[in-house]
């Protein structure tokens, strides 16, 4: 394994990542992926070599062991790896995506041109749901290996002992499993890891749609604001002009009557003024 290749895919999912995502990242690569390279292999490599039945018949051995084992806990932790890991891989290669975009645009219309991307490793638009899809993928692979692991090993453990009684077995012979505490530990040990992985994924999944609702209702919130500010600056009184009563053309002022006044003093009455 290239240790500097991984360790820059590892580096590039923990940059595109939110906290629940970097916590999943840490137990995925740390806690599953180093304790399955460093100790599960070891303990399962004499898987078949140490199974042993009572019996010398031919093929007897062989038949119990594919019966009680159809698909190795190694095989299916790797298969489970891989799947799990994907997704995440599925969001570099996003954004990646996106960079490449922005500059090819930019060697086209200049350095100056407006950008594609206000950020090419924001969340929003097609790498939201690519990120949010990868979650639910994750999740779900989660899920149904650890019911094929129920299916095949009834509460994930394993018998000291199991009775085999399959042709070509003369009869019933007990066959014993190599080292079935110790597997035990390390099948319960992975089992716990990929029930929290699956709570970190559905947790993480719930966070961003619950960002996006937020951001959506703040968004038509403030639209709505705007609005109706705009509508309040329409209707307002002019400047100036408060207290005025403005009436139709068809408006006469009313007349106001003159009370009489006396006769000016250098003015004589009218039958004084006649000879």
């Amino acid at each position: 394994m290239n240790w500097g290749v991984f360790e820059g895919l590892l580096s590039g999912v923990n940059k595109y990542s939110t906290a629940f995502g970097r916590i999943w990242l840490s137990l995925v690569f740390i806690f599953r992926l180093l304790v399955y390279i460093v100790a599960a292999e070891q303990v399962w490599s004499d898987d078949h070599k140490d199974f042993d039945c009572n019996t010398r018949q031919p093929g007897c051995t062989n038949v119990c062991f594919d019966h009680f084992f159809p698909v190795s806990h190694i095989r299916l932790w790797a298969l489970q790896l891989i799947l799990v890991t994907c997704p995440s891989l599925l969001v570099i290669m996003h954004v990646a995506y996106r960079e490449d975009r922005e500059r090819k645009n930019r060697e086209k219309n200049g350095e100056n041109c407006p950008r594609l991307y206000s950020n090419t490793g924001k969340k929003h638009g097609g790498l939201w749901w690519t990120y949010l899809l990868s979650l639910v993928f994750k999740a779900s692979v989660d899920t149904v290996f650890l019911y094929i692991f129920y299916h095949f090993y009834r509460n994930y453990t394993l018998p000291r002992v199991v009775k085999c009684e399959l042709p070509p077995c003369p009869n019933v012979v007990d066959c014993f499993i190599s080292r079935p505490t110790e597997k035990n530990v390390f099948t319960l040990f992975m089992v716990v890891t990929s029930c929290i992985c699956v709570v970190l994924s559905l947790v993480e999944a719930a966070y961003l749609i619950g960002k996006r609702c937020r951001e959506c209702l703040l968004g038509s919130s403030g639209e709505s604001c705007r609005s109706r500010q705009d509508c309040t600056l329409s209707y307002a009184e002019p400047v100036g002009m408060a207290g005025q009563v403005f009436h139709g053309a068809d408006y006469k002022p009313p007349t106001a009557s003159i009370p009489p006044t006396a006769a000016s003093p250098g003015t004589l009455p009218e039958e004084e003024a006649l000879p």
